[in-house]
């Protein structure tokens, strides 16, 4: 449990306003160790992280929310719950604008509210910084008026604000895990029911650790790239005549033949990203179950291989960062996130944490690239409140 970001929005809020919020709540990022894209309503292997977003929350006598953000510079963003629309704000406060708006069609947001944000999380390093935001902000607004609203519904709502309000294609995948994480597991998310089932995922108990390499290539959902992938993916499933490549995955005979059933080669190549991906999923999980968690390792590489040159959704600073990692001790990386910039999460022995950043560092020294961050992976809990009484 992050207590320290959740402290944090609470002592900004104080700052701002003068006195102590009534409820302060904080919600993690992630990191997808495989599967996905979770569009395709296919299997996904998630786990909370230790950083992520707090908010610190009162409430207000009139119809408005007042939201301001730290690492925004700390001006309030004033909204009008009842003239929110899809659009209306934009940038960052769209996130929290978003929760309003979907909390207010759901009946589910009876007055206003102070918000003040505070983070510790990167935001587009592929960490889902956006999910965690809104996660946070349904936790504080639904803790203020006693709300109750299970996690699952929640995670829904705050889906809903990103895709329907700020307008974003992804799926459900960021907001359950920034939810429902839990200490030393990883979630198996199956994304077309919402079911999960947790799978220990403890790599120091194994000699191991995972560790995130920012590679502050700035990801960017919103820039029209992971949305062509989207079509893509929704293209083949109906030439396949299937609502999704979900329903590829779970058919073997169809499975077998599916990629050779589409004419188009760009079709056909993510087919067979989608198909192979959910095998290492299954794969994956099944070794965490036995404890096996080094196998892992060649996993992630051959998850990144075929992100990379099938799926097409890496990026220069990632492939080297993976080349880099495994060529120096570590058991195996991965790209993590929607792509096309963001982070890398690697598998290594604990003892070669060192050995693995100097490596990446040289490998991006010699490109001239900007020096990656490193954030330690340490599978955490999912989002909470506190109230002040």
């Amino acid at each position: 449990m992050n207590v320290t970001v959740a402290a944090g929005a609470a002592q900004f809020y104080n700052e701002r306003r003068g006195r102590d919020p009534e409820v302060t709540s904080f919600a993690p990022g992630r990191v997808n160790l495989l599967g996905g894209p979770d569009y395709n309503e296919v299997f996904v292997l998630p786990f909370a992280l230790g950083a992520g977003v707090g908010v610190a929350a009162s409430r207000r006598p009139d119809r408005r929310i007042a939201v301001a953000s730290r690492q925004a510079g700390g001006e309030p963003v004033l909204l009008d719950i009842d003239a929110l629309e899809p659009g209306s704000v934009t940038g960052w406060a769209a996130y929290p604008a978003g929760v309003a708006w979907a909390l207010r069609e759901a009946g589910c947001l009876p007055g206003g509210a102070d918000l003040a944000i505070d983070a510790d999380l990167p935001a587009g390093a592929g960490l889902s910084s956006s999910a965690a935001l809104e996660c946070a902000v349904a936790l504080a607004l639904t803790g203020l008026y006693d709300v109750p609203v299970p996690p699952r519904e929640l995670a829904a709502l705050a889906r809903r604000a990103e895709n329907e309000y700020a307008g974003l294609p992804t799926g459900i995948m960021d907001q359950l895990a920034a939810l429902l994480g839990r200490p030393g597991h990883a979630l198996l998310l199956d994304c077309r029911t919402g079911e999960e089932t947790a799978v220990p995922l403890d790599p120091a108990a194994a000699g191991l650790a995972l560790l995130v390499i920012d590679t502050r290539v700035r990801h960017a959902v919103g820039d029209g790239q992971y949305g062509n992938r989207r079509q893509a993916c929704e293209q083949a499933a109906a030439a396949l005549g299937v609502r999704s490549l979900r329903d590829v995955v779970d058919d073997p005979g169809l499975a077998s033949r599916a990629p050779d059933r589409l004419a188009n080669p760009a079709l056909r190549i993510v087919c067979e990203h989608v198909i192979s991906e959910n095998g290492r999923v299954r794969r994956a999980a099944e070794a965490l179950r036995a404890g096996d968690l080094a196998a892992l390792g060649d996993l992630l590489t051959a998850s990144h291989r075929s992100l990379s040159y099938r799926f097409r959704v890496s990026w220069p600073q990632a492939d080297a960062a993976v080349e880099a990692a495994v060529d120096s001790g570590a058991l195996g990386a991965r790209m993590t996130g929607g792509g096309f910039g963001g982070s890398v999460v690697a598998l290594l022995p604990a003892d070669r944490a060192e050995a693995v950043r100097a490596a990446v560092n040289r490998r991006f020294a010699q490109h001239g690239w900007l020096v990656p961050h490193y954030l330690p992976a340490v599978p955490s809990g999912g989002g909470y409140r506190v109230s002040a009484d």
